[in-house]
């Protein structure tokens, strides 16, 4: 009997610690989700600034449509400016994600899609990728006017013409983080970051 009453109060007591060590575990996790949270698109210190005014330019896409990039839209639109390649695979995955991300955006958004190479492979992805209905642009300018070097490059654009979020977009979140460092009234969410830890630390 005294041997039971030994072993279910070390069973318990067991119970216990195990208990502690899963709220301890739990809590760890918690701490190195925020030390980890993502911190959205890679903003390089070249191109344009956010803040100021976007580069503005007067293009033509491959379908022969003009295409107004920057400046104020008439429209009241922002434009999600997306940097592509046919040769580039996270493009191609990120495609479905950009345009479903641009078609449930407030305010309303438009996408331009902008690469540069040789105009009949860009036709063809085109075609595979069912991008008709969005412009496409095929202009080394606009990579210069916003000294893209790495792709997927994307920059959000206000209606008013001022630059929003910019940076390399390699997964969904970094997509989103343009949208939400917009929202925040931010140059990027690495900004946010900073900005909160040092309010928190304080």
């Amino acid at each position: 009997m005294t041997a039971l009453l030994v072993s279910n109060a070390l069973l318990w007591i067991a119970v216990v610690v195990l208990s502690v060590v899963i709220v301890a575990l739990v809590r760890q996790i918690g701490v190195l989700h925020e030390r980890v949270f993502p911190v959205g698109a890679l903003v390089l210190p070249s191109g344009p600034k956010v803040g100021a005014a976007a580069p503005s330019l007067a293009v033509t896409d491959i379908a022969g449509r003009a295409v107004a990039i920057g400046g104020v839209d008439a429209a009241g639109r922002r434009t999600l400016l997306f940097f592509v390649s046919p040769t580039c695979p996270i493009c191609k995955t990120l495609l479905p994600v950009v345009r479903a991300l641009v078609a449930a955006a407030q305010p309303p958004t438009r996408l331009v899609l902008a690469s540069d190479g040789d105009v009949e492979s860009q036709r063809a992805f085109v075609a595979r990728a069912g991008l008709g209905d969005y412009p496409y642009v095929v202009s080394s300018d606009v990579g210069l006017a916003y000294q893209v070097g790495k792709l997927p490059y994307a920059a959000l654009i206000g209606a008013d013409g001022v630059l929003l979020a910019k940076g390399l977009v390699n997964t969904r979140e970094h997509v989103e983080s343009l949208f939400e460092a917009a929202r925040l009234g931010v140059a990027s969410m690495q900004e946010w970051l900073q900005e909160h830890e040092a309010r928190r630390t304080a």
